[in-house]
């Protein structure tokens, strides 16, 4: 009877299906793919081109990779004798991603890559963390690794390294914590000694390795921040090597084993099948490493690989956003309960006509749109200012702590709201819908904290240019939203929260006040592209032209007014916060 019972309650679980459309949209608009076209670099990447490759890797990732992410949650990484082990299908899946270049999409000619746009990688990626968030980890750490290679690696490591990077045939990793070393780096303890032959002995133990150990490539590059002998303290005592799963010989065949080992896999909340792992450097004093750029100027090289990193987990905001968005509103469809209060017809309705339902669909469509937009701009930013266009990179900058904190934290709100459409069967496992909200969760914690992310904003960010960078921004909205009274008003807001962290606010102030102002500068930028897309779906209708403008209104006449109400927060000062002392706040 038990089991008859539970028969009944299940829910079949709906696989995701590409949001092509709107992907292309944001390619379109927002990061502006055509513009870039014009420019010989990318030349290639023709309507054709990226068409080709939106379909094609939605098509691949829900057909390949989305039916691992149950399996991969239920089953997870298994550690055992020393080697990862994934749940089967996760191999002859990361195989076929090898094997048809999705790898390779923004990967420099020069190693076997195509050499499009950032922009079109970071669709890739979108999609496979759509699809299957744990498994699309590896591939994200591995374009952070191609990309301290490429900037701070001698000639002879990029021909070593990068063309099986940049396949995907290896895969990278970044070894930055340690037990007594979050995100404070320049605690670190791992050691770097010279062997006399120009290579390095690392020893020390490194921590939350994403991916650090596994049976899918046929090698792992880690990127191991240490300290050389007699190295300044803190950050400026920092290097960076390029220690091998496998040493590599001249010829870049794979060799004997380093002396390196994954200890433990840790015991997680979600993204269940990525092995997230304590690596242990140099047990037996033999585990060989090659500097990477000059010595102690390891934090430069790490940033270039977080700044990539920081972008895509900003992206897997959308990401589960938009796998959470397509279960609600699938069950939304499905599930029939009760009448509409007022109807006149009293039979039970499929709750997407009830409007608290509606409301929370709306919303969750607002912010998966609006994050998604944010996305392609910043990645359109980052491909302008891979073309030398003057102030692109600067502005990408400042970009990049708004889409990382507030993209990841609509994620997890996209991800709540989808178990409560659920309703009970939400906290239910059957429906997935519970995964989602776990998998969202780490996204605002690794890769640099929401709260780093906004102080860098107001303390490293804000300065830019003598602030005429945010400023230009925040300019750039105001303007093009006039018609939009409220967006305009909330650009209004920031550009006044700005000038005074700018000007009498001390530095507690403006930490007090950094997240309540890194969240309404994103919803500013957000909302802008956000309008932006509405714009043109209406100039040149299609699919979206009934959608899109009742999304982009409701986002800027529902969440951008409720944002404004931030300021008080943002401006507030840090006085209150230290009204307790400590033991009566933290007891």
């Amino acid at each position: 009877m038990a089991t008859k019972a539970k028969e009944k309650r299940e829910t079949p679980v709906m696989e995701y299906t590409a949001n092509s459309a709107d992907q292309i949209l944001a390619i379109r608009v927002n990061a502006g793919i055509e513009e870039l076209a014009a420019h010989e670099r990318f030349a290639a990447a023709s309507p054709d081109m990226v068409e080709a490759i939106v379909e094609g890797i939605g098509q691949f990732a829900g057909g390949e990779w989305a039916p691992l992410n149950r399996i991969g949650d239920q089953q997870g990484a298994v550690l055992a004798n020393g080697t990862v082990s994934l749940p089967e299908g996760f191999a002859a899946a990361y195989h076929h991603y090898v094997e048809q270049g999705w790898n390779a999409i923004a990967g420099d000619p020069q190693f076997g890559g195509q050499g499009l746009p950032f922009t079109l990688s970071a669709n890739v990626l979108e999609n496979l963390g759509s699809a299957n968030m744990a498994f699309s980890l590896m591939p994200m750490l591995t374009v952070g690794a191609i990309e301290a290679v490429s900037h701070h690696g001698s000639a002879a490591q990029k021909d070593l390294y990068l063309a099986k990077l940049i396949s995907g045939e290896w895969s990278g990793t970044m070894n930055l914590t340690e037990p007594q070393a979050g995100s404070d780096v320049g605690a670190l303890r791992t050691t770097a000694t010279p062997r006399g032959d120009g290579t390095w002995a690392i020893k020390g133990t490194k921590i939350f390795i994403t991916w650090g150990e596994h049976d899918l490539a046929r090698n792992v590059i880690h990127l191991v921040l240490a300290r050389t002998p007699g190295a300044p303290a803190g950050t400026r005592g920092i290097s960076l090597f390029v220690v091998p799963k496998l040493l590599v010989s001249a010829d870049g065949t794979p060799g004997a084993r380093n002396d390196l080992r994954c200890v433990s896999l840790e015991h997680k909340l979600g993204i269940m099948a990525s092995p997230t792992c304590v690596m242990s450097f140099g047990d037996n004093d033999a585990c060989v490493g090659e500097l990477i750029g000059r010595e102690h100027d390891g934090i430069k090289a790490m940033f270039t690989m977080m700044n990539s990193a920081r972008i895509n987990v900003g992206s897997q905001g959308v990401q589960i956003a938009e796998r959470a968005l397509q279960a609600a509103q699938w069950y939304a469809r499905e599930r029939v309960q009760s009448a509409r209060a007022g109807a006149a017809d009293k039979g039970p309705v499929a709750i997407v006509e009830h409007p608290d339902v509606r409301r929370m669909l709306l919303r969750m469509r607002a912010l998966t749109e609006a994050a998604r937009a944010l996305l392609y701009y910043t990645a359109g930013l980052v491909d302008r200012g891979a073309l030398g266009i003057a102030g692109a990179q600067a502005r990408a900058d400042c970009l990049v702590p708004m889409l990382k904190a507030w993209g990841t934290d609509s994620g997890c709100e996209v991800a709540s709201l989808g178990v409560q459409i659920h309703g009970g069967m939400g906290f239910i496992e059957e429906t997935g819908a519970a995964q989602h909200y776990r998998d969202a969760r780490i996204a605002p914690i690794y890769e640099g904290t929401n709260g780093i992310q906004a102080a860098d904003l107001v303390t490293r960010k804000l300065g830019y240019e003598g602030g005429d960078v945010l400023a230009s921004l925040f300019g750039d909205v105001a303007r093009d939203c006039a018609d939009q009274p409220e967006l305009a008003g909330l650009a209004q807001d920031c550009v006044e929260i700005a000038d005074w962290m700018s000007g009498t606010a001390s530095l507690d102030d403006k930490l007090a006040g950094s997240v309540p102002f890194c969240t309404m500068a994103a919803v500013a930028v957000a909302g802008w592209q956000l309008q932006r897309q509405a714009r043109a779906v209406a100039a040149e209708g299609g699919s979206l032209a009934l959608t899109k403008p009742v999304v982009a209104r409701y986002f800027a006449e529902h969440l951008v007014p409720e944002t404004r109400g931030l300021k008080a927060a943002a401006m507030a000062g840090a006085g209150l916060l230290y009204a307790l002392d400590a033991g009566p706040l933290a007891g």
